[in-house]
């Protein structure tokens, strides 16, 4: 999954709650017209046809899930995969997956 600028993210959530980019805009203190520029690039860098396709494909791919990125344990593991990165990759994430899996044996165990 390419990687998005805060500004990017910022479009993708706006557009996901369903707002104007001239709402968009006022909120980031751009023009409508840069948020245009910005949904057609973000639509681009997501393989998606328009901004809404663009919020559907982020949806499926954990990018816009609502909650924060997270390094360092079983969650953070996870958002790696659902974003299509390679979790080993991430050696906080890696470590603390290794941690849950070791604490699900001991609990399994007894």
């Amino acid at each position: 999954m390419p990687e998005l600028t805060d500004t990017e993210h910022a479009v993708l959530r706006g557009a996901a709650r369903g707002d104007t980019y001239a709402v968009i805009a006022a909120r980031l203190g751009l023009h409508d017209k840069s948020v245009n520029k910005i949904a057609f690039r973000l639509a681009r860098k997501l393989g998606a046809r328009n901004i809404t396709n663009a919020v559907l494909l982020a949806c499926q791919a954990g990018i816009l899930d609502g909650r924060p990125r997270r390094h360092g344990d079983h969650a953070g593991y996870e958002a790696h995969r659902k974003r299509g990165e390679d979790p080993k990759l991430c050696e906080p994430c890696r470590l603390g997956e290794r941690a849950h899996r070791q604490a699900m044996k001991t609990r399994t165990r007894t």
